[in-house]
């Protein structure tokens, strides 16, 4: 069943968290071993107003509990949602300034997994998909992502799933497919069905 995170999910969230974000957690984390970051992500999930929260977080619970999320928000509110995070990096590097992974006019998939060992299940699909619909019944025309470079089955996961490549970002010393999933594309397509 995918539902609206709460702060109590965050033992179960932020290990996803890193899982998602690879080499970024352990940017976050000033550490090799990105496990070294869970506490950091624990610490902002349970808070609101910033881009790892509960609040911008929605998880795919079943009988083994919390085994997948995804968390993502408006990408006008980037900035914004990320001082905190920058507030706390900079106690240690005050001159870390990352480029923007998104922009006004998308709602923005930050990062999405699901348990190593529930992975092959279509939960993934699942929870992008809700992403998705909820963006949507927002009133957002736009869903975005960015995928890296050398990770081609997430691309094709995402091909899958009706996004399209909008681009090249940079973004933390990696370079990311920016992929794009417009509203009106999917209503054009319905109505040729």
């Amino acid at each position: 069943m995918i539902r609206p995170a709460i702060p109590a999910d965050a033992d179960a969230v932020a290990p996803l968290m890193i899982l998602a974000m690879g080499h970024i957690a352990g940017i976050f984390a000033n550490s090799e071993n990105h496990e070294d970051a869970i506490p950091f992500f624990e610490m902002f999930f349970k808070m609101e107003n910033n881009q790892y929260s509960y609040a911008n977080t929605l998880v795919y619970e079943n009988e083994d509990g919390v085994v997948g999320s995804v968390t993502g928000y408006d990408g006008k509110d980037l900035r914004k949602l990320r001082q905190p995070i920058l507030d706390e990096l900079r106690k240690r590097d005050p001159g870390f300034t990352p480029n923007d992974e998104t922009e006004a006019g998308e709602f923005y998939l930050d990062c999405v997994n699901v348990k190593e060992n529930k992975q092959g299940r279509g939960i993934g699909k699942i929870l992008i998909n809700a992403f998705c619909e909820l963006g949507f019944s927002l009133g957002h025309n736009r869903i975005g992502l960015i995928v890296d470079l050398e990770n081609p089955d997430a691309k094709k996961l995402y091909r899958n799933l009706g996004f399209y490549e909008a681009g090249i970002r940079d973004f933390m010393g990696h370079q990311y497919f920016h992929m794009v999933k417009d509203y009106d594309k999917i209503v054009a397509k319905d109505i040729t069905k």
